[in-house]
């Protein structure tokens, strides 16, 4: 059926009143997250290492009509995870959903070297910032969350946790142990009326100014899909919101695999 002359659907407004945190939202994915989060009605709070581009994040929403608020910090630090959760709560009120999307992958880049090239430090610095971080993002946030008896909690793994394919070890090490945390937590949490989910995502094309070879890299995973093309940020968004909307709220500890049938469960 032809879609000529019916009316644009609107954005439907399921976070509205609620206040979001995302982490890493000052670029690619996190930074669509975010527009799609205040689309839908939130407030929502930029948390990111790069402080101007929190800050731009933030102003570009807040110019576009809608209420946010930079913090620029380190999710791997846990004084400032805490700041951020009381900041958060003295700007808004409440804190109803976190999403944990900060990672070394590209805006901090990391090595692609086979396991036994790969430096402890860099080890190190990676599962410091992609699980710690994530975990002292939580025991911030939680708090409020049990005093609210409501939250929404969706970290975003990757689709490398479940292909275990070679190379990157550190970081696929990692983003399994993202899928693992979520379990876990969710039945910690479940109690409080705290749900924790899951978003794997597929190569996506993130990268803000890609050069060729990342442009060639990216087109080439769209061959092993069965939606045969790029994903973009915009393929995840809607996933990510779901999690945060009412829509979800009887799903907990569950695992979203989004990347156009690449791998299947």
């Amino acid at each position: 059926m032809s879609t000529e002359g019916l009316p644009a659907m609107e954005m439907p407004r399921r976070l509205l009143g609620r206040v979001a945190i995302i982490t890493g939202a000052g670029h690619g994915i996190g930074k669509a997250y975010a527009w799609r989060f205040a689309q839908e009605g939130a407030k929502v709070v930029i948390a990111e290492l790069d402080g101007p581009a929190a800050e731009k994040a933030s102003q570009e929403l807040v110019q576009a009509g809608y209420e946010a608020m930079a913090f620029p910090c380190d999710v791997s630090n846990e004084q400032q995870m805490l700041d951020l959760a009381r900041r958060t709560v003295e700007k808004f009120g409440r804190i109803d959903i976190l999403v944990n999307n900060a990672s070394i992958f590209v805006t901090v880049p990391m090595s692609r070297l086979p396991f036994d090239q790969i430096s402890s430090e860099e080890w190190d610095r990676l599962m410091r910032v992609n699980l710690k971080g994530m975990w002292l993002a939580c025991r911030a946030v939680v708090p409020q969350m049990r005093a609210q008896k409501y939250g929404k909690i969706i970290n975003i793994s990757s689709g490398t946790a479940f292909h275990g394919r070679g190379g990157r070890i550190h970081y696929t090490t990692s983003k399994g142990g993202v899928v693992s945390f979520t379990h876990t937590l969710a039945w910690e949490v479940g109690k409080d009326g705290i749900t924790v989910n899951c978003v794997a995502p597929g190569s996506t094309l993130s990268e803000e100014n890609p050069d060729e070879d990342t442009l060639k890299m990216r087109s080439q995973a769209a061959g092993s899909r069965a939606l045969n093309r790029v994903q973009k940020p915009s393929d995840l968004v809607g996933a990510v919101a779901f999690f945060a909307s009412p829509d979800s709220d009887f799903i907990t500890g569950q695992s979203l695999l989004v990347n156009g049938g690449d791998y299947m469960q």
